[in-house]
């Protein structure tokens, strides 16, 4: 491995844990702010932290991160904000995971990888606030490297609004890059969050991009980092403009359907959850982007 990527693994990992911090203080600084409404028996309003690990196939050391959630606040119901770094030797089911979308020379000669990320997913008390997902990662393997990741939107009840301002300060960090990238990703992320058993969208889309690499590192992790800086603004406004409205039982029976279908996709078609789980990652970890609730008709 050379010196010039192990040095580029190091600021790709703490970019990652950088933003993190900067997502996690803005969290806490929201719940700080609103005071209508019960906190739950075990709510703070703030995250509970704990590291995570993964282990190799012979129990040795893999990496690991930390594991950020908070729980039964007055804004958001459940939200877990991890980082990882992690690597090892990829089995046999992972390199295929890995090889059936992208080729990857010599993986089957030399199965290292090493892989670090920002894996977040909220879900908000209030049915008129949307849920969000963004997350934006790093791989490598001796065959090569290349980024990952995307935000993406996810009302029960939506406002064409609320959709209009997300997709716009996304386009605006996405624009600052390459005018093409957007519409690119825009594309692939309709594609990508779709529920082909329910044949429809999980929400109102974001942009979604993977195996991101044009020959040009820093390039590729400066668009990841503007990735991760679109994520407050292009969120934080639909929060403060939803969490005062008023809601019942009917809004909240809309939104815990609604929420079944993210526990759907996530067990069942993402890639994330998949790769997680097939290389030894805390469980926990992986998992954490499902509902605290959910119903089913």
């Amino acid at each position: 491995m050379s010196d010039e990527f192990t040095d580029r693994k190091r600021r790709a990992a703490t970019w990652f844990r950088e933003l993190r911090d900067q997502i996690v203080a803005a969290f806490e600084a929201v719940e700080a702010s609103h005071t209508d409404g019960p906190l739950s028996d075990r709510a703070r309003g703030q995250f509970e932290i704990r590291e995570t690990h993964r282990h190799g196939p012979e129990g040795q050391d893999a990496g690991g991160g930390l594991m950020s959630v908070m729980r039964g606040g007055r804004v958001f119901e459940k939200v877990g904000v991890n980082v990882s770094e992690v690597y090892g030797a990829l089995g046999d089911q992972a390199q295929r995971s890995l090889t059936a979308r992208k080729e990857i020379p010599g993986l089957e000669d030399d199965p290292r990888f090493w892989a670090s990320g920002i894996s977040l997913v909220a879900h908000m008390q209030n049915p008129h606030v949307p849920a969000v997902h963004m997350n934006t990662r790093m791989f490598w393997t001796p065959g090569g490297w290349w980024f990952g990741g995307g935000s993406d939107l996810n009302p029960c009840i939506e406002y064409d609004e609320d959709t209009a301002d997300f997709h716009a300060t996304l386009k605006a960090y996405c624009d600052r890059h390459d005018a093409a990238l957007y519409p690119r990703f825009k594309d692939w992320a309709d594609e990508y969050f779709f529920i082909p058993h329910r044949k429809r969208a999980r929400g109102v889309g974001g942009i979604f991009y993977d195996d991101h690499c044009t020959g040009d590192w820093e390039a590729d992790f400066a668009f990841t980092q503007d990735v991760g800086r679109a994520f407050l603004p292009a969120f934080l406004a639909q929060v403060e403009r939803r969490r005062m409205m008023v809601w019942g039982e009917a809004e909240k029976e809309t939104q815990l359907i609604h929420r079944g279908l993210y526990a759907e996709y996530n067990l069942v078609y993402d890639r994330g959850t998949k790769f997680g789980l097939q290389t030894g990652h805390d469980p926990d970890a992986v998992l954490m982007s499902l509902p605290p609730f959910a119903r089913w008709v």
